[in-house]
């Protein structure tokens, strides 16, 4: 009837909640000795667990001459990046123009379209109060040159004008789609004329807002916020192509005025200009 020796020690060194001391029954087995199942324990999260095994990637989002380092995951979307913006920048994600080695498809990750550390994100846009601000004296100074151009005879009819468009159509214009509206293409316009009868191409940079005038001698890289407004007018005989002026100062003579533009860009061309490309 003898204890066995080391027996009371050994049951003192058994964890609480384990069958340790007290005469309380050995852990997995019930008082008659019959084999019972622990509960799975369940897993704690603090929150960040999660996060803490999501890839992240370093990027550079600028706009409007701003710059953010943003850490964000590399497994979420286009869309989920223009919400970050939003919160960084208040440019709503229906009014932002995305830019990574084109633009960004918002239904893909980042991972799919190969971002990596450091990459530039190129953000355009206007808030909507930046809207308002600058859209209404373009909108009040396109009015007064409109009256202005109801006084006059038609622009094609005009010395300064006929001089260019008794040239004839370019060889090299780019084709017209009579009553069709198009977006911009991805390529410049090209093979129209401008004041002095020289070639002049036309090319959009949306990731810079910037509009590119180029000649065989140059090429002139305008702010779109410093084209004040857009001319335009079908060419007599031939209403398939306008002829166009932008605005670039207050009087006449800063109009940069470009023959045979297909019709089916011409509102495009407006709408990105003076600021509405966003609306699309």
């Amino acid at each position: 009837g003898a204890e066995e020796p080391g027996m009371e020690a050994e049951a003192q060194e058994l964890p609480l909640g384990c069958g340790g001391g007290g005469g309380l029954p050995a852990a997995g087995r019930s008082p008659e000795g019959e084999e019972r199942r622990e509960p799975p324990q369940a897993s704690v999260s603090n929150g960040g667990d999660e996060d803490s095994r999501r890839e992240l990637v370093e990027l550079k989002v600028i706009w409007n001459k701003n710059k953010y380092d943003v850490k964000f995951c590399l497994d979420s979307t286009g869309a989920e990046l223009k919400q970050k913006i939003h919160s960084l920048t208040g440019l709503p994600p229906a009014m932002q123009k995305v830019m990574f080695k084109g633009l960004l498809p918002e239904e893909k990750t980042l991972r799919e379209i190969k971002v990596t550390n450091g990459a530039k994100i190129m953000v355009v846009g206007s808030t909507i109060n930046d809207v308002l601000a600058v859209n209404t004296p373009k909108e009040a100074a396109q009015q007064e040159v409109k009256a202005e151009e109801n006084k006059k005879e038609p622009l094609c009819r005009q010395k300064q004008h006929r001089k260019v468009l008794d040239k004839g159509k370019p060889d090299d214009v780019m084709p017209s789609v009579k009553g069709v509206q198009e977006r911009l293409p991805t390529v410049p316009l090209s093979g129209m004329y401008n004041k002095s009868g020289g070639k002049v191409r036309l090319t959009f940079k949306l990731e810079q807002d910037q509009l590119w005038i180029g000649t065989k001698e140059r090429t002139e890289k305008l702010p779109m916020g410093s084209i004040k407004n857009v001319v335009s007018e079908p060419i007599e005989g031939h209403e398939d192509y306008h002829m166009m002026a932008f605005q670039l100062g207050p009087t006449e003579a800063s109009y940069y005025w470009v023959y045979w533009v297909p019709t089916q860009y011409v509102d495009a061309i407006k709408d990105t200009v003076l600021g509405k490309w966003q609306y699309f």
